[in-house]
């Protein structure tokens, strides 16, 4: 099976999307991550088609999807705000939502705002409710001034300068060493589709990966209010109002054992970059912890579990940050027995 992308045009923007599946079988929707795009979802779609109706859409700055600006003071909305528009066009109404990594995020906003939507959630190391970078403790608390070493001031600026260039080395070891685990071999042909992807990420200060500005205490960098990354900042994502949501829905939570993007030392953290050494002058753990993202997501769906909800957590062994990537088949199994 080969997937092609179409376009549907909403009042919002131009949203590209893969689709696949049987019409009649439970409706999945697929949210892919950040430096991503719907391809990193092909070759699951093409696996669950028999078993599943499925949709993918590109987020707005990433693949073939419009290049517009990001609100990041809005948190995860506009993306989530995007996504219902898309489905109001497909037609959708009720179904389940697959987020991963930044697309966790978003999927946990859109369930804040719709629940009545979602039949199911499911989680692949998606992004910790308190955002990404410059907080720590299970509850999120912000190192002081909020923002600090959080949202675009921990992007990854040697990347953004490979996709300016159209350079492909650094994406591919990237994702060779990130989004799988390292030392799993991609298929050749799935690999490029990545980079592929990865490059075709909309640049600018109010897109991938937003505005920052300096400041005087380390890691002397404090997120913006544009762009994707901000959206991220502690200082505007904050998903912990999953835990109150109704009507409530199963929640199944997936991540890696060999994650090293989102953990409880997640190596694109600052904090933890100091720790190693790679970020000189790192004051120390007193002034700036690291991020416990797994322990703040933890937290949440404690609280979610402790007013009736019910979640699942798996870990699988030996795969990195996109499970679907590098254990396709556990993923697959999974979601076939979660999703009823």
């Amino acid at each position: 099976m080969s997937l092609s992308y179409q376009t549907i045009t909403t009042p919002r923007l131009t949203t590209a999307y893969l689709a696949a599946g049987t019409l009649g079988k439970p409706r999945l929707l697929l949210l892919h991550g950040n430096v991503a795009s719907a391809v990193f979802y092909q070759r699951l779609m093409e696996h669950l088609a028999a078993d599943f109706e499925m949709l993918a859409p590109d987020f707005r700055c990433f693949g073939h999807s419009s290049a517009l600006p990001i609100d990041a003071t809005r948190g995860m909305r506009d993306f989530s705000d995007d996504v219902e528009d898309f489905v109001t066009a497909m037609g959708w109404d009720r179904f389940s939502i697959m987020g991963w990594s930044m697309g966790g995020g978003v999927a946990m906003q859109y369930a804040i705002d719709h629940p009545e939507k979602v039949e199911s959630l499911i989680l692949q190391a998606p992004l910790a409710p308190f955002g990404f970078g410059g907080s720590y403790g299970e509850t999120g608390t912000p190192v002081e001034p909020a923002g600090l070493g959080s949202g675009a001031a921990c992007a990854n600026q040697a990347l953004l300068q490979a996709i300016r260039n159209g350079d492909r080395t650094l994406p591919g070891q990237v994702i060779d060493s990130v989004y799988v685990a390292a030392g799993y071999k991609l298929p050749q042909e799935d690999r490029e589709k990545y980079i592929d992807s990865v490059l075709q990420c909309k640049l600018g200060d109010d897109m991938c990966q937003g505005n920052s500005t300096p400041c005087a205490q380390w890691p002397y960098a404090m997120g913006g209010d544009k762009g994707v990354s901000n959206t991220m900042s502690v200082r505007y994502c904050d998903l912990s109002a999953l835990a109150e949501v109704q009507p409530q829905m199963p929640i199944l939570w997936l991540r890696g054992d060999k994650d090293v993007m989102v953990s409880d030392h997640s190596a694109c953290d600052v904090a933890v970059l100091g720790q190693m050494g790679f970020l000189p002058n790192y004051p120390g753990a007193d002034v700036f912890p690291s991020q416990p993202m797994v322990a703040q997501t933890r937290y949440v769906l404690e609280r979610y579990r402790a007013k009736g909800g019910r979640y699942e957590e798996h870990v699988i062994a030996g795969s990195g940050h996109g499970c679907m990537l590098d254990h396709e088949d556990e993923v697959a199994a999974l979601l076939r027995q979660f999703i009823r």
